[in-house]
């Protein structure tokens, strides 16, 4: 999806919102597939011809670019800069996300391999030619640019400009960007290598369950029997099996992970941060006391995680309670959600958001939005992308689990962030940031929990639901802050010029698991590779933390848009809530939370999840209870 454009000058970085989620049904051919199952890609382009039309033209644009230099400190050119800057990163996006969404679908697709390729040189190039623009526009001075900022025909401007003076101690002089703008495409080699081995190159092993049923442990087939199988032996052969995947090759992984780490710490002194922590969170203004507070205050309030692994542990009667425990369900609840099913309970359940919402939701998944199911060379995981001037395009693994339809509520979440800001911001502020990005989706994932616990009858479903929500919790918010610990660990073992080797990354897993679960869950020694499995650690360092912090912030704004008593303030919220998700990238966005009604500048707000949690226990202990009475 999409991360902050401060302005045009700040080159455009494309991001995806890539989760490990559940996905089953493995398809030899897309053929087999109804085409409303399929993405609709010619939406962004017919064929290649066209879009090599495009590059030709981006490359042509990027050149008059460059003839700029040294001429705006003219305040007619420097908005002229501006405009053709801003037609160039419009069309980046679509010459971007075609060969990255083909990709994605078909990792053998060899047009679309080259093709990514040959756009990520261009971007790179763009980094080394626009190279001298931050330099050139500060040494114009603050208050003159600032001052043009006031004309109407600079305000689309006024916002990204205020910003890169305000990390002006960060832009290096032309030369100094220059060089380093020339390492730009090598420094992604290290993501593309992992994508390689993880994706493109893995060779899942085989194995055989209890029932006789031979499986491949892909990410799909390792999430539905451990979902489903109550056979614990069955889970832990898949767990062994999937996990021994990254295991064998951890040395490959650690290497390429401390590549990661080494050229995160080397920006951070190039660019002049205090810390690596600085370099990742001051370009959104967030105080780097957000993210300490997170890891701390969800470790100190981890009791209620340690107390359902023990619910869990008794109800399953085990022995042992492990991690491959985690997600069967605590009762026979295997109940598959056809996805006609699924899209009919998510537009159903957003009803409270107001009509035109739930028809832009309605509209995202009957146009080729979306590509469905599970293919052979598919990328794992889901994730919505943004592709400015045509329309978002969601991936999902559709399984027909009840985690996979809250799958689709989440993505479409995102998907509907996006029209928003793109429908009521220009194009220099559409872009919202990651750190606001899951409040939309965690927030439909509660109105899709609610909604069908409302209108279910069925005692095993309510448990269920239940569950879901509760694992959203240890999932969303509980674990991801364990991952944000863990990066901020191994980041400081570079930092402090320590060594980076498998041994020292499970270590640090090892304490954490710890430190969150307690005795309560057995040691795996496999689950310590964990990091080697993450894609975010590789594609977007310092990404995790903010599923956590927009998951304690969806909880608050859904508190105040749903249950809200009196109407007048509940509608206020709502319209609050509405401004949120249409305000793109227009201010930091800590200032855009605390106008919806959040501050995660204070504890109670990490704190309030886990008595979220601590209630959502106190439900299910109760419906277990009615349900063993009823039996």
């Amino acid at each position: 999806m999409n991360k902050r454009h401060y302005s045009v000058l700040i080159l455009l970085v494309f991001l995806i919102f890539g989760e490990e989620i559940s996905m089953a049904k493995a398809y030899e051919s897309r053929d087999e597939i109804a085409q409303e199952y399929k993405w609709n890609l010619s939406d962004i382009y017919k064929n290649w011809g066209l879009w090599k039309e495009d590059y030709t033209k981006a490359e042509s644009m990027l050149k008059e670019l460059t003839e700029y230099k040294g001429k705006l400190e003219d305040k007619d050119k420097f908005l002229e800069f501006l405009t053709k800057q801003e037609e160039l990163d419009k069309l980046s996006y679509k010459l971007y996300r075609y060969p990255q969404l083909l990709r994605d679908v078909n990792a053998y697709d060899k047009d679309a391999t080259e093709n990514l390729q040959k756009v990520q040189f261009l971007f790179s190039k763009v980094t080394t030619d626009l190279s001298w623009v931050n330099s050139e526009t500060i040494s114009i001075g603050e208050e003159k640019v600032l001052g043009w900022t006031k004309e109407e025909a600079f305000s689309d401007y006024k916002f990204g400009l205020e910003n890169l003076f305000r990390l002006e101690k960060h832009i290096l002089p032309e030369n100094e960007n220059r060089l380093l703008s020339y390492y730009s495409q090598f420094m992604s080699a290290p993501r593309t290598i992992y994508s390689e081995l993880s994706v493109s190159d893995v060779k899942w092993p085989v194995v055989e369950l209890s029932t006789g049923e031979k499986v491949e442990a892909t990410y799909g087939n390792y999430s539905k029997v451990l979902s489903q199988n109550k056979n614990q032996e069955d889970r832990k052969k898949i767990f062994d099996a999937h996990y021994g995947t990254f295991k064998e090759k951890e040395n490959t992984y650690a290497a390429i992970y401390n590549s990661i780490l080494q050229k995160d710490i080397a920006r951070k002194n190039a660019y002049n941060y205090d810390s690596f922590l600085d370099s990742f969170l001051e370009g959104d203004n967030i105080p780097k006391e957000v993210y300490l507070n997170l890891i701390k205050t969800a470790k100190e309030e981890s009791a209620p995680l340690k107390r359902y692994s023990k619910l869990r542990k008794k109800l399953l009667n085990l022995k042992e309670y492990h991690t491959y425990d985690g997600s069967v369900n605590l009762i026979d609840f295997n109940k598959e959600y056809d996805y006609k099913t699924a899209k009919d309970l998510v537009i159903k359940s957003v009803a409270p958001l107001g009509d035109v919402y739930q028809s832009k939701l309605e509209e995202a998944v009957g146009h080729g939005w979306l590509d469905v199911f599970e293919t052979k060379g598919k990328r794992s995981g889901a994730y919505s992308a943004g592709v400015y001037g045509v329309h978002p395009y969601m991936l999902l693994n559709y399984n027909e689990t009840l985690d996979s339809v809250f799958t689709l509520g989440h993505e479409l979440g995102h998907t509907l962030h996006t029209l928003y800001s793109s429908e009521n911001q220009p194009f220099a502020t559409h872009d919202y940031t990651i750190f606001v990005a899951e409040v939309a989706s965690t927030f439909n994932e509660r109105l899709l929990l609610d909604s069908m616990l409302k209108d279910t009858k069925d005692p095993k479903e309510r448990i269920a639901l239940l569950e879901q929500a509760i694992k959203n919790i240890t999932g969303t918010f509980y674990f991801q802050a364990l991952l944000a610990d863990y990066e901020y660990q191994a980041h400081k073992l570079v930092d402090e010029g320590k060594p980076v080797t498998p041994e020292v990354l499970n270590g640090i897993m090892k304490q954490l698991f710890k430190d969150y679960y307690g005795n309560e869950m057995a040691e795996d020694e496999l689950l310590y590779s964990v990091w080697a499995r993450i894609p975010h650690f590789y594609n977007s360092p310092f990404y995790v933390y903010q599923y956590a912090t927009c998951f304690a912030s969806s909880a608050i704004l859904y508190d105040k848009v749903i249950n809200e008593k009196n109407p007048e303030k509940r509608e206020e919220a709502r319209q609050k809530y509405m401004e949120l998700l249409s305000s793109g990238g227009n201010d930091f966005p800590m200032e855009q939370l605390k106008k919806a009604g959040v501050d995660l500048e204070k504890k109670e707000t990490i704190k309030a999840v886990s008595k979220q949690l601590n209630v959502l226990l106190d439900k299910l202990e109760i419906e277990i209870k009615n349900l063993e009475k009823s039996n």
